[in-house]
């Protein structure tokens, strides 16, 4: 039996010189690119964070919705709602669909390994996810979910452990990718939406349907406890039903700062871990849906759903740098470390 707790919040070694130099030179270089989904079209944009310009719109089919990648930022996924239902592969070199997976019913988000060896896609059409072997291009193992949504691996990524989320089972599932078995659930008091799993596995960052917040779990003991953010009267939005005050969650790689989404409030929040306050409503656009932090946690991005937009702002001084104009209704965000060779 899980407990549950409910927090109301406010508004308010030595080297040589020359062996550091070899260090240095042998670390890749790359730059950081945000990959949007534009759920209502047909398109993916991409985002250079350094010039905070879109620098390609990539056709990939009718009704995007997922953005996950494998570690090397050598390519990037998503999945397409429409019939033929499939899995897409975006070569980040040159920001193009270079295959296409079938998959058997009606996708949502996805999760690939660290190495690119396996993506794991949430099939709500049918209550599974499946497995693909992308060194083959076949799904090579099918599990039943109830009510699948999201997939994630720990933050930091992993080749061994994803987790998806039960929403009619009101819990999150862990699949061991060396067995190809769900190896355990974690109660989570709700309807799981957007979630996040530190890398040590011991907590979660879950948002759920009718909390305007989000919930803390912690795995060992089941105590769940529930944040709620100042209330809010705003806009209402189409591409979320009205059970979904927050969509996006973002927990900074410090571990120090979890950003949040106030959707109906055109908004988002920051949850200091360590004090439990939170910060000033950030404005950004209409509907605002998923976010993603840069590696290095100096940057923030926002999609803004019935704004059509994405919002980047910094991390430490919570200022909107840029607000740019992407497809109809971007929803799945993320930052990729693209090898410099590709851009």
């Amino acid at each position: 039996m899980f407990k549950r707790l409910r927090i109301l919040l406010g508004s308010v070694l030595a080297f040589s010189a020359l062996e550091i130099s070899q260090d240095v030179s042998a670390k890749p270089v790359t730059t950081p690119i945000l990959y949007v989904d534009n759920s209502i079209d047909n398109t993916v944009s991409v985002i250079n964070l350094a010039t905070k310009k879109v620098v390609a719109t990539t056709p990939v089919g009718d009704l995007p919705h997922a953005i996950c990648a494998q570690g090397d930022g050598r390519k990037v996924f998503t999945t397409i709602e429409s019939p033929p239902y499939s899995l897409k592969v975006i070569d980040t070199a040159t920001n193009s669909v270079v295959n296409t997976i079938p998959l058997p019913e009606n996708p949502n988000e996805c999760a690939a390994t660290t190495d690119g060896h396996y993506v794991v896609t949430a099939i709500r059409g049918n209550n599974t996810v499946v497995i693909t072997d992308m060194t083959t291009d076949k799904i090579v193992k099918t599990l039943p979910i109830k009510g699948p949504h999201n997939c994630n691996t720990p933050m930091g990524g992993s080749n061994d452990t994803v987790y998806c989320e039960e929403q009619r089972g009101f819990d999150i599932a862990k699949i061991d990718l060396k067995t190809m078995e769900i190896v355990g659930t974690t109660k989570v008091n709700g309807e799981a939406r957007p979630f996040i799993v530190t890398p040590d596995q011991k907590t979660m960052y879950v948002a759920l349907s009718d909390l305007s917040g989000f919930a803390i779990v912690d795995v060992a003991s089941d105590m769940i406890t529930e944040v709620v953010l100042p209330p809010t009267h705003g806009l209402s939005c189409t591409l979320e039903p009205g059970n979904t005050p927050t969509h996006g969650l973002g927990l900074t790689p410090d571990m120090k700062s979890l950003w949040v989404t106030d959707v109906a409030g055109a908004g988002v929040y920051v949850y200091d871990v360590a004090s439990k306050k939170v910060s000033a409503k950030i404005p950004v656009g209409k509907c605002p849906n998923w976010i993603a932090i840069s590696s290095d946690g100096k940057y923030v991005a926002v999609t803004n759903a019935e704004s059509n937009s994405t919002t980047i702002m910094d991390a430490k001084t919570h200022r909107v740098l840029a607000e740019m104009p992407v497809g109809k209704g971007p929803k799945r965000i993320e930052f990729v470390d693209v090898p410099a060779v590709a851009n």
